[in-house]
């Protein structure tokens, strides 16, 4: 018997809904302060995805390279943003820094995987390079905001380990070249972990979601380690851009830590 798409009705989708009250009862049991959060979380993800639905069937339907790319950019630059919120210090820069990271590792691997890999034609075809880049965008901003909240805490933190070294000889990079790799390793290991335990422990979205669209389990598992493969390079660009940025703006070139250019991400007191 071939697999069956089984469509999902808004009778199912309000019943799905319904089952948030599981997170409202234990908020309101524990006390836990969040059932603001989770509805106001929960009714941004419906409108979102539903906005998002439309555009993409608009999208889909007119084959043109142009809203792809903007489409692309869009989603770029608020996975930048994004990036840099989820982090508590900042410094001049550290969202257009993000930003770019974000477009480049993202362009640069999910290109590859359309053009290299799964060899789409035309390459605009925004059933592919839109999810695709999603994905991509999806957890790399998270490798990229571990990575930044890691570099800029210990920056912080280890401030004096760091000015001692410099005054003792150390250059910039010498000084800083344990906070860099700590920080890349920071944001490398939600990836890690994820591969270590898919398809034993868990099985990924994309993969699900083919196979409940009756896609071939063999198919689908192929998709999947892309997916993932682009996700570990991406994040990795993205993470070791980003880490490299924030090197440069908070090590000046006469090998001098500048911490006073760290400020927390509310207010203007020095993140000291």
């Amino acid at each position: 018997m071939n697999p069956r798409y089984m469509e999902i009705g808004n009778w199912q989708l309000g019943f799905a809904a319904a089952l948030i009250v599981v997170n409202l009862a234990l908020s309101a049991w524990l006390r836990l302060g969040l059932a603001r959060s989770l509805l106001v979380a929960s009714v941004r993800m419906v409108a979102q995805l539903l906005l998002v639905g439309f555009i993409l069937d608009y999208i889909f339907a007119l084959e043109h390279p142009l809203p792809v790319v903007l489409i692309g950019l869009v989603m770029a630059g608020l996975a930048g943003v994004a990036a840099v919120n989820r982090t508590t210090r900042r410094f001049p820069g550290i969202y257009l820094d993000s930003v770019l990271c974000v477009f480049a590792a993202s362009y640069v691997v999910t290109g590859a995987a359309l053009l290299g890999i799964v060899n789409v034609e035309p390459w605009y075809r925004a059933q592919y390079a839109i999810p695709l880049l999603g994905m991509v965008l999806g957890n790399l901003l998270n490798g990229v905001s571990l990575a930044l909240g890691r570099f800029m805490d210990g920056v912080v933190r280890d401030r004096d380990l760091i000015e001692s070294a410099l005054a003792l000889g150390a250059t910039r990079w010498e000084a800083a070249h344990p906070l860099i790799t700590a920080s890349l390793h920071t944001g490398m290991v939600p990836t890690i972990n994820a591969m270590m335990v898919m398809g034993v422990v868990s099985l990924p979205g994309m993969m699900t979601g083919q196979l409940l669209a009756g896609a071939d389990p063999a198919s689908a598992v192929r998709y999947q380690i892309v997916i993932m493969f682009m996700i570990a390079a991406a994040t990795a660009l993205g993470a070791f851009g980003a880490v490299m940025l924030a090197f440069g703006a908070l090590f000046s070139a006469r090998h001098q830590l500048r911490g006073e250019r760290l400020r927390l991400a509310r207010g203007d007191k020095p993140a000291r």
